[in-house]
């Protein structure tokens, strides 16, 4: 059994999911963020994409959490253009085609009514001809700009991006603001639970 110590951090809009600069980039680094010394992201979440991020000083923990053999799960709440109708949920939940790549089966649903986040800075486009509506999806893979790719191959681009849930972490049960952080306890073979 497999025990490490991981922070649970919510990623703010605009920040890279690693402590040093793009070299020309106007992203924040996680440098800013008072986290604890020799702990890294176990993956990432691109900067423009906001919500739950781990990190931890224990090598293993990215292998063990991101192999899709694992089949870990990961939720995603999306704001995307339009009304997506049944058959593109379905699409996304039996898998969709992304540059050579089909990405295994997920859950997709609608979200309603709209998730209360904090306001996003910058706030999203808005279009006033067209309506937005939020969108959850499950996945246990995390190909590069994924959730991105998957609404938009359904005609459904994504404005917003947040991931709420790593295994039974969830994002709303720890009380974090943007840019927050705190220690959670992660069993390898039970759900994380956070520390007292």
């Amino acid at each position: 059994m497999l025990t490490a110590v991981v922070i649970a951090f919510y990623k703010p809009y605009g920040v890279l999911s690693q402590f040093t600069p793009e070299p020309g980039s106007e992203w924040r680094t996680l440098a800013e963020f008072g986290l604890p010394k020799g702990v890294y992201p176990v993956g990432r979440l691109d900067a423009d994409s906001e919500g739950l991020l781990l990190l931890t000083d224990e090598a293993g923990l990215n292998s063990a959490l991101l192999d899709p053999r694992n089949e870990h799960p990961r939720e995603y709440w999306a704001q995307v253009e339009g009304m997506p109708a049944a058959a593109a949920l379905e699409r996304l939940a039996e898998g969709v085609e992304m540059g050579g790549y089909r990405t295994l089966p997920a859950r997709a649903w609608l979200i309603d009514p709209a998730p209360d986040f904090p306001p996003r800075v910058p706030p999203i486009r808005v279009r006033k001809t067209v309506p937005d509506s939020w969108i959850g999806l499950e996945l246990i893979e995390g190909k590069n700009r994924q959730v991105r790719k998957m609404t938009a191959a359904v005609g459904h681009p994504t404005l917003r991006l947040v991931r709420v849930r790593i295994l039974e972490l969830k994002l709303q049960d720890l009380g974090l603001a943007p840019g927050a952080w705190k220690t959670v306890q992660l069993t390898a073979s039970s759900s994380p639970q956070p520390s007292p």
